[in-house]
């Protein structure tokens, strides 16, 4: 909201710098306007003097004069601007301009926040991706919190967004899965000698088999299919188990507010011939060999530590080699930016995929997909890890957190870290209704404007819409400006949010400004006898909870009114 016309009126300084023959760098670097370490050093800075110095042949500082000699105050939006350390512009914002920022919330309402910064350009996002074994577990519970976040954020960000779900519906795993139904339909328990040795032996199992047993019709977002009955039928099964399994995934996603737009079967890779054109190219572009029987693709020309096999000595195909097929496949369906989210025992995967792609000589760029990485997580309850779920048997499901701490706070919990690190998931915390609980911090602040309306329309007053600006300007007390400019970064944090798909750095937003508002809150009487400023303290309150509201909605979060 500040940063855009704060570079606005840098980048014609330095126009009007260049046409009077005072610099003379073409064409000037981007403006990047950060934020001081310390308030007391303003609101905004940039360093751009400091760019620019060198090519100038002069002082940073003398940079930073000529630029701040061109600017002025920007029709009222700085206070002053200052010249810091070695040639830093600290931008300070005059308080009309701050003020300026609740009416402008207002004129936005629920858009407030949201950007145009992607430009309707399309980007696909993959994630969850789970082979349908078994019920969805934490890991994927966090995958699916964190990628869901990515979307709602490019979306709110103006990017075209595709949902997609990739999963393997034919390998061993599936394999494994089909003869575990399969075992249960015959009667063999987990404990029978007769029983798979890698079967799957959540109760689950039982549940599928008994489904097919009844042949009864499955529907799942991808594939509807009715069970035959036949025991002996193996293909049946497998095929009857996929489906059973992506519909109680389906319900776990569904259960935690996440869609998906297109679903993608490895299997298909392989009937539709992708997976034996993609061998074909990149043999035919010479960048494979064979050697002790298999089939080698030579990905350390690619930047990868060695070459990797493609096809085993025994036959087959290594599972990267699919993977490249289908982001072929993803390429050739126009998705010139394509973003994975996926667990970080995927890391390997990332340079192979991209060496692949690059043998195909596609034209595709090298840095192409992009790839968000998540950690484990670990539940806690009570002090002591929780390992094992009733229904799953080896883990916890995603389910099992939705229906004991809710929806709300498994989607807050997952995303409040960065990706990147591991996650402690405390059951007893996402619970408490205390201040100590993120979430129930967050929400519990727009329950609280909420209840402060409710008891103003007691005594007689209500939220303007529009107050006097003199009313506006009574705002002065730093808890007051302190909640304006937080409310003010939104549109900022959302786009650095899209920027490093970051969905932490909105909910480490949230935390910081219901933080603001409690203390505001606490210090200040919102009913005073002062109408004027009652009123404008009410209207900053509506657009605080108007904030919040935004910012848990772009994350898939409710803004509750009463807690």
């Amino acid at each position: 909201m500040m940063r855009h016309p704060i570079a606005s009126l840098v980048e014609t300084a330095l126009q009007a710098a260049a046409a009077a023959n005072e610099l003379n760098t073409s064409p000037f670097p981007a403006v990047i306007i950060g934020t001081p370490a310390s308030p007391e050093h303003g609101d905004f800075s940039c360093n751009i003097a400091m760019q620019l110095a060198k090519a100038e042949r002069k002082a940073p500082r003398q940079v930073a004069e000529i630029v701040i000699r061109h600017m002025g105050n920007g029709n009222g939006l700085l206070a002053k601007t200052e010249i810091a350390g070695p040639g830093f512009i600290n931008f300070f914002i005059s308080a009309e301009a701050w003020h300026s920022a609740l009416l402008e919330i207002e004129a936005q309402g629920d858009a407030f926040g949201r950007t145009s910064a992607g430009k309707d350009a399309k980007v696909q996002v993959e994630f969850v991706s789970a082979n349908p074994t078994g019920p969805l577990h934490i890991g994927h519970g966090r995958g699916a919190a964190i990628g869901d976040s990515i979307c709602r954020i490019l979306t709110a960000t103006g990017w075209d967004v595709t949902r997609e779900f990739y999963y393997n519906d034919a390998g061993q795993q599936i394999a494994n899965l089909a003869l575990s139904v399969q075992a249960r339909c015959l009667g063999i328990g987990p404990d029978d000698p007769r029983w798979p040795a890698d079967g799957y032996q959540g109760e689950y199992i039982k549940d599928v088999a008994e489904s097919y047993l009844s042949r009864e019709t499955v529907h799942a977002d991808d594939q509807h299919v009715t069970a035959l009955g036949d025991s002996h039928d193996l293909d049946a099964i497998r095929r009857f188990a996929v489906a059973c399994l992506r519909h109680e995934q389906d319900l776990d996603l569904k259960a935690f507010d996440v869609h998906f737009d297109v679903f993608t079967l490895e299997s298909s890779l392989y009937s539709e011939g992708r997976v034996d054109d993609v061998v074909r190219l990149l043999g035919e572009n010479g960048h494979t060999y064979e050697q002790d029987g298999a089939l080698w693709l030579r990905t350390s020309a690619f930047g990868d530590d060695k070459d990797r096999v493609m096809r085993k000595s025994g036959g087959g195909y290594t599972y990267f080699v699919p993977d490249i097929a289908y982001h072929l496949a993803k390429w050739e369906r126009g998705f010139t930016r394509v973003i994975n989210e996926q667990g970080s025992d995927h890391h390997s995967t990332v340079t192979r995929v991209r060496a692949g792609l690059q043998a195909l000589d596609r034209g595709i760029p090298k840095g192409w997909p992009e790839y968000v990485l998540h950690q484990m997580v670990t539940v806690m309850r009570g002090g002591e890890e929780v390992k094992i779920s009733k229904r799953a048997g080896s883990y916890v499901t995603l389910r099992d957190l939705i229906d004991e701490v809710g929806r709300d706070a498994t989607r807050f919990f997952f995303i409040m870290r960065k990706p990147d690190s591991q996650l402690v998931f405390d059951i007893d915390l996402a619970k408490q209704q205390s201040p100590d609980n993120p979430v129930y911090y967050v929400q519990y602040a727009h329950a609280r404007i909420c209840s402060i309306f409710e008891n103003a329309a007691e005594k007689g007053f209500t939220a303007p819409e529009r107050p006097r600006a003199d009313g506006i300007a009574a705002l002065r007390a730093p808890e007051e400006m302190q909640l304006i400019k937080l409310l003010a970064a939104l549109p900022d944090t959302v786009d650095e949010s899209a920027l490093h798909f970051e969905p932490h750095r909105l909910t480490n937003y949230l935390s910081e400004l219901a933080g603001c508002f409690h203390s505001f809150y606490g210090k200040h009487r919102v009913i005073t006898e002062d109408p004027d400023l009652t009123g404008a303290r009410l209207y900053l309150l509506k657009r605080t909870a108007q904030t919040v509201k935004n910012a848990l909605s772009i994350l898939g979060i409710s803004a509750p009114e009463r807690m």
